[in-house]
């Protein structure tokens, strides 16, 4: 094969992987993301790595077995370690025909994209750009999402495990190669196999810019408020319609103003409204519930019943109810007690000339929900930015860092088990 992450990373954008929220019952949620598993299934096997394999849920796994020598010290000792991405991408924006535009040399300025002039990835806005200056930089044409997120972490991990199947010199243990469905849409360990999984330890590829490195996440939930009104023709409606749609309105001009994703950052919570379905006689309203405190998802369903109750008052004849639904909890205090999984990762950091630092992510990854399930997994980056937008973009050269960093990862774990 013999392809570079960049090359990897342009073939599998173009495949129509979006994650279907409204078919979330079923996984995967579309049929995309089991076209590029078998893609990526026959890639591995073509690399030498003969047990890939995908699953009835588009689960991808595959090893390469360790080559620690049997004279070496570290022989034995090192344990399983899994590398993790997931297929889907965002159902907040098309993912359908990708056009990907490669810039080589960036010049450090805005960028207009080409299939549609009014989307500009600003300079202003997107800071980080001014790292990349002289870059081969990544985007879409402004139609679509670009898809990085998170298939630059496939790229990687692909890159990675044909460098080490080239290169048998580099010592690694046994390594577990696993790409998940529809973690966009919560549901990336649903039917997960921990025991086929087989690792001890594992890593999400599903990051930001190099030198940020994630160990704590949100707490999540979900929240579905459902409303019943009555419809009747609006000719004759006065004193009998009762508009659910006006009710999600009262409901949502409520929500907390500096609870909001675009008015809070760090470590703040919000409430997010994110979609809103019906009619006058029904209303759906879903909301995303996120805290770095788990205490503070029971606040937030405090906060949305209190509104309730007060909009109820408004509307006695109508009908409105809540109902919340577990998503995943942030790993810190897991991965604290294991620093051997940390530690590795942030000399893996500064062996690939990166300047590492510890980073809350304000969303969550694959790794919440294996670190509670007893795996503890940290979060690396890609080299994109932006995601869940027309406007993302990827750095190719931070790619290649990325995959560097996972290639002096394995190494450590060899080293440190002496």
């Amino acid at each position: 094969m013999r392809e570079n992450a960049l090359e990897r990373f342009l073939r599998y954008v173009r495949i129509n992987t979006q994650s279907n929220e409204s078919n979330s019952e079923q996984t995967p949620s579309s049929q995309g993301q089991f076209e590029l598993a078998r893609i990526l299934v026959d890639e591995l096997k073509e690399l030498g790595i003969n047990d890939a394999e995908v699953d009835e849920h588009s689960y991808v796994m595959a090893t390469i077995p360790s080559n620690v020598p049997q004279s070496h010290p570290s022989f034995g000792k090192v344990p399983n370690i899994a590398f993790l991405a997931h297929l889907d991408t965002s159902p907040e924006v098309s993912g359908e025909n990708v056009n990907p535009q490669v810039i080589e040399n960036y010049d450090g300025k805005d960028i207009v994209l080409p299939g549609n002039p009014e989307v500009v990835i600003r300079v202003e806005e997107n800071p980080n750009l001014k790292k990349c200056i002289g870059h081969t930089i990544v985007t879409t044409d402004g139609t679509t999402l670009l898809g990085a997120d998170n298939k630059a972490g496939i790229a990687a991990i692909m890159t990675m495990a044909e460098t080490l199947v080239s290169n048998p010199q580099i010592l690694h243990g046994n390594i577990r190669i696993c790409f998940t469905p529809d973690e966009e849409i919560g549901n990336g360990t649903k039917y997960l196999n921990l025991e086929k999984l087989d690792a001890k330890y594992a890593y999400t590829v599903d990051g930001d810019l190099p030198g940020e490195l994630n160990k704590e996440t949100f707490s999540a939930d979900q929240a579905t408020i459902t409303i019943v009104g009555r419809d009747i023709h609006p000719g004759t409606a006065k004193g009998i319609m009762i508009n659910s749609i006006r009710i999600a309105a009262e409901i949502i001009s409520r929500l907390p103003k500096n609870m909001a994703p675009e008015t809070t950052e760090g470590y703040e919570p919000y409430i997010h409204p994110y979609t809103i379905e019906g009619g006058v006689g029904k209303t759906t309203l879903k909301l995303l519930l996120r805290d770095f405190r788990t205490p503070g998802l029971e606040e937030q369903k405090q906060i949305l019943q209190k509104i309730i109750e007060e909009v109820l008052q408004l509307f006695p004849k109508s009908e409105i109810k809540l109902e919340t639904k577990y998503q995943y909890r942030n790993m810190l205090d897991s991965l604290e007690k294991c620093p051997e999984v940390l530690d590795n990762l942030w000399e893996a950091a500064i062996r690939s000339g990166v300047e590492p630092y510890w980073k809350p992510i304000r969303g969550g990854t694959d790794g919440s929900r294996l670190t509670e399930m007893g795996i503890p997994t940290p979060n690396i980056y890609t080299g994109g930015n932006n995601f869940h937008s027309r406007t993302e973009w990827l750095s190719a050269d931070f790619l290649n860092k990325t995959v560097e960093t996972l290639v002096n990862l394995v190494q450590i774990w060899v080293e440190k088990a002496k």
